[in-house]
């Protein structure tokens, strides 16, 4: 094997994976790999069927486990559920902290909802938002969210007092639990003032902190493509998420009058929120993905492209136009205007549709990703090599 030799490049991964398995194969063949396979498979000089578990070549025999191990890392089903679970809560807990920092949440709305009653809302999600980023960070490997979720939990713990006066207590394992009553007595002021955008020790503001910093940490790595990975995967998450509401029924519903009767007025603020939580995801995507070099991110990107150019007429009629870049911009007052009705027969195709694919950016992402560098100082073969990978199993 010569000085040159460079055993990262056999792992590294390109759009073409026919022809680097063929390339891997003709370098086993060639013998330039034997020192690197008895290293990794404790072979012997002496006999070639103790190095393989059976007689005859051993080049066939030793690429099927390597390969194997490239499209199958060793990722138990409930670390890649934790996982997957940690980054789309950290997208939602997000989400619903920002609720609270917005001072819209503390107004009436002109269609008759109270302030109060979107604030009991708010913090209810962020509770259930909450509890499911504590809960799967106990069983997620990605060791640099878990860290910062540590961070929330500490915070909250700091301000537990605060906390209680608003119906919010901590529960033994960390999780949180809100008694709606105390909330609804405690009045609005008093959560504005916890959630305070203006104030940066604010508790709200220290939860939105670490949370958006664990939403883009994907591992100990400084490397750019580490960064990509982890934002694009984010953000598909987050996307598929947005997607599904606009596609679901529940989103829809009918608001209720004061005295609790159904009315045929929709929830056109909360129907919007969602829509640009939406375009706001699809663009984060995008941009993010322009740089990676997985496959199966960018055919399943460039097949939510193809679908949302196909349905641009549609969607402009809801306020949501296409830039030259593909890029999504919503006309908040358009949007209003638009019939709920049709609003919601439309994105219960195109937003499942979308939903499926942002899936599997995200999987591809954040679940599947290829390991760059597999070999250790002995030659042996590590899976989590990668700084990127070590950090998601």
């Amino acid at each position: 094997m010569g000085t040159n030799f460079n055993v990262g490049s056999f792992f590294s991964s390109g759009n073409n994976g026919s022809s680097n398995f063929l390339a891997d194969y003709a370098s086993i063949k060639s013998g330039s790999y034997k020192r690197l396979m008895k290293s990794y498979y404790g072979m012997g000089s002496s006999s070639s069927t103790s190095a393989t578990g059976k007689s005859g070549s051993s080049g066939g025999y030793v690429l099927d486990k390597i390969l194997e191990e490239r499209r199958n890392p060793k990722v138990s089903k409930e670390a890649q559920e934790a996982n997957e679970n940690l980054t789309t809560g950290l997208s939602n807990l997000n989400k619903s902290v920002s609720a609270l920092r917005n001072e819209g949440t503390f107004t009436d709305t002109q269609n008759g909802q109270s302030a109060a009653d979107k604030v009991v809302s708010a913090v209810k999600a962020y509770v259930s938002d909450y509890n499911d980023v504590v809960s799967s960070s106990k069983r997620s490997t990605m060791s640099n969210k878990a860290a910062h979720v540590a961070n929330m939990m500490k915070s909250t713990k700091e301000n537990a007092e605060k906390l209680a006066e608003i119906g919010v207590t901590i529960n033994r394992d960390g999780t949180l639990k809100v008694n709606e009553g105390k909330l609804k007595a405690a009045g609005t002021s008093k959560v504005q003032e916890l959630f305070s955008p203006k104030d940066s020790l604010s508790y709200g503001s220290m939860i939105a902190s670490r949370a958006q910093f664990a939403g883009i940490t994907g591992s100990t790595s400084s490397k750019d493509d580490t960064k990509t990975e982890s934002t694009t995967g984010s953000s598909a998450a987050a996307l598929k998420k947005d997607s599904t509401a606009l596609a679901s029924a529940e989103l829809y519903e009918k608001m209720k009058d004061k005295d609790g009767n159904v009315t045929d007025k929709y929830d056109v603020d909360k129907i919007l929120a969602t829509a640009k939580s939406f375009v706001s995801n699809y663009n984060s995507m995008l941009d993010a993905a322009k740089t990676s070099s997985n496959s199966g991110v960018s055919s399943n990107v460039a097949q939510i492209k193809e679908k949302t150019a196909n349905n641009a007429n549609a969607l402009k009629q809801f306020g949501i136009s296409l830039d030259a870049k593909g890029q999504m911009k919503i006309d908040e007052e358009t949007f209003k205007k638009a019939d709920m009705s049709q609003v919601q027969k439309f994105f219960k195709n195109y937003g499942s549709s979308i939903a499926t694919n942002a899936s599997l950016v995200d999987y591809y992402m954040t679940t599947r990703a290829s390991a760059t560098s597999g070999y250790t100082a002995a030659g042996a073969y590590n899976v989590g090599g990668s700084s990127r990978y070590a950090d998601s199993i």
